[in-house]
């Protein structure tokens, strides 16, 4: 039960990532790289004071790799949501993130079950029915900006499946990674433009639905293969773009229950494909 609580809170933060981001940046509170930046913040300012006050500050690991892979996927992911509605701008990006994390576990000799197959197959349907037909074809470029986004988060959690300390890799990725942002905004091309609104809402999806959420999917990934890990996540549109309708008034379709019950079908079937193999092994 406590592993379903955490795998929930970590969808939903991932959701209300791209809520939180798309709501900053449709009402012109912030520019994307600012958002980024501020995100990172957030992230790095929360991770640090809990090491701080648990007496954990040796305990932060520093990895460039990693901190280039996250400030990636941070970066790309806010330039593309200003032209992406919510639930486009999250099915490209876990799309991506699918084909980057099923790609790994099949290069390193992960096999697939036919009944995992169709569950994946099962929440991929889902998540096309969900936006196609009817909805327009998003813009080329950003699409593919969130795509690059999607394969640096993908890439980013399977190099978590490697970790020996969730929280303190975390922290020091997001330490890592604000000097790196800095130095990248020293090349912009416009002003910054940030209000209080908009400080506000990067700083809570830093410091809650990043850093906490991602030291709890860090956790996570390695009790979870990496097929599973994919699939969970591509609940993630689903709940966006839900999200979406609720704050930011995008029309919803009358697919979204349907297809959100089929994404989630394709993710049982998934799950219990892993379980099933875990107990044949035992």
């Amino acid at each position: 039960m406590k592993k379903i609580v955490l795998v929930l809170f970590v969808l939903a933060a991932f959701a209300a990532n791209s809520v939180l981001c798309r709501i900053a940046l449709k009402q012109g509170y912030a520019d994307p790289e600012t958002f980024s930046l501020l995100r990172l913040i957030g992230g790095a300012a929360a991770l640090s004071l809990w090491h701080g006050v648990l007496g954990r500050v040796k305990e932060i690991r520093w990895n460039i790799t990693d901190a280039l892979l996250l400030c990636a996927y941070v970066l790309f992911f806010s330039i593309a949501y200003v032209r992406l509605n919510t639930a486009t701008g999250a099915l490209l990006l876990f799309g991506a993130v699918q084909v980057c994390m099923i790609g790994w576990s099949l290069l390193k000799g992960e096999k697939l079950s036919r009944f995992k197959s169709v569950g994946i197959v099962t929440a991929i349907g889902g998540l096309i029915m969900l936006l196609l037909p009817g909805a327009t074809a998003p813009p080329l470029i950003p699409a593919l900006t969130m795509v690059v986004s999607g394969m640096a988060w993908g890439a980013y959690s399977v190099r978590g499946k490697n970790i020996t300390s969730a929280a303190g890799s975390t922290a020091g990725n997001f330490i890592l990674s604000v000097p790196i942002v800095l130095i990248l905004s020293l090349f912009r091309q416009q002003p910054a433009h940030i209000e209080s609104q908009g400080v506000f809402l990067a700083l809570l999806s830093g410091a809650l639905a990043s850093g906490i959420a991602y030291v709890l999917w860090y956790q996570l990934v390695t009790r979870l293969s990496s097929v599973t890990s994919s699939t969970l996540q591509l609940s993630v549109p689903c709940l966006a773009a839900l999200g979406g309708v609720l704050f930011l008034g995008e029309v919803p379709d009358g697919r979204l229950l349907l297809c959100t019950l089929i994404v989630l079908a394709g993710i049982a079937m998934v799950i219990a494909s892993d379980q099933k193999t875990r107990s044949s092994v035992d």
